[in-house]
């Protein structure tokens, strides 16, 4: 089981350091850039999203956007977990403010509150025209490796 950890504490050990060219490449060729992590907090950036992001009308789906938002929170609760820890999604609401069209998309994350066993993570997601487009809260559940 230890063996299957040392890739997900190196990842978790670069977000804390804040070396965003070293988080690996998942979303990245849907366009998805992390920017900065820090204490608790992550920020991220959309652009040039591929063609097979886009609903009919021309505006981006709405699960692409949860897939930007799981991007947000698993970086900010990456930066506060020890080696040895890792969190899983126990729930994400996500409310959809406005239509958020192709172009420079911003996101931002923060832990609210993180504990032993469960963190409360808020994010929000701007359109390029910086107003607020989506809003999402979190709980997550950390768990710890057990030795033995």
């Amino acid at each position: 089981m230890a063996a299957s950890l040392e890739p997900l504490e190196e990842i978790n050990r670069a977000i804390r350091e804040n070396r965003v060219d070293d988080y690996p490449r998942t979303n990245r060729s849907l366009g998805m850039h992390p920017l900065e992590f820090g204490k608790g907090t992550a920020r991220w950036q959309w652009r040039d999203q591929p063609p097979q992001v886009l609903n009919p009308f021309g505006t981006i789906q709405g699960g692409f956007v949860g897939v930007f938002v799981d991007e947000l929170f698993s970086t900010a609760i990456g930066s506060v977990l020890e080696d040895g820890e890792w969190a899983t999604t126990a729930e994400m609401k996500l409310s959809y403010l406005r239509a958020l069209v192709p172009g420079a998309i911003q996101g931002r994350a923060r832990v609210l509150r993180r504990s032993r066993t469960v963190a409360f993570l808020e994010a929000e997601v701007t359109g390029a025209n910086g107003e607020p487009s989506a809003v999402a809260s979190s709980t997550w559940a950390i768990q710890r490796r057990r030795n033995g």
